[in-house]
C-alpha cells in the first residue's frame, strides 16, 4: 500500500496542477480548495489508475514488489465494475480505522471487506527461481 500511496500522490499532484492550470486560464482563479469537480476528477484518476492495473495483470506496481495480485477465485482477471466495487469498498474499509484491512486477521478466507464485495481474492504469487 506504501508504494502505491506515493505513486497516487504523485499522480495526484500532476492531475491537480493540470486541472489548476487548465482553471486559471478559463476562469482567472487559482484556488482550487473545496472544488467538487476537482474532487471527482481525482477519483475517477485515481479508479482508472487502479483498475487498469487490477483488470490487466492483477496487480499494481505497488503489488508487483510484494508478489501479490488480484483475481477472480478462477484466476482470471477482475471485470472493471468489479474494480469499482473494489475501488469503493477499499475507501470504506479504511475509514473505520483500517477495520476492513484488519478483518483479514478474523476472516475465515482471510478476506478484507473490499475483497468480498468484489468477490475477488488476492494471491501470492512465487518468485520466479532465475
Amino acid at each position: 500500500m506504501l508504494y502505491d500511496t506515493l505513486i497516487c500522490a504523485a499522480l495526484m499532484l500532476v492531475t491537480t496542477g493540470i486541472y489548476t492550470a487548465i482553471t486559471y486560464e478559463f476562469t482567472g482563479v487559482e484556488s482550487t480548495s473545496g472544488d467538487p469537480l476537482l474532487s471527482s476528477i481525482l477519483f475517477i484518476t485515481l479508479y482508472l489508475f487502479f483498475a487498469y492495473f487490477w483488470t490487466r495483470s492483477g496487480q499494481t506496481l505497488g503489488m508487483q514488489v510484494w508478489h501479490l495480485r488480484i483475481q477472480n477465485e478462477d484466476s482470471t482477471s477482475i471485470s472493471w465494475l468489479q474494480a469499482l466495487l473494489r475501488f469503493i469498498m477499499a475507501i470504506i474499509s479504511f475509514i473505520p480505522a483500517g477495520a476492513g484491512y484488519i478483518w483479514i486477521l478474523i476472516d475465515k478466507d482471510k478476506k478484507a471487506w473490499h475483497d468480498r464485495f468484489s468477490e475477488s481474492v488476492v494471491v501470492r504469487i512465487p518468485k520466479k527461481k532465475s
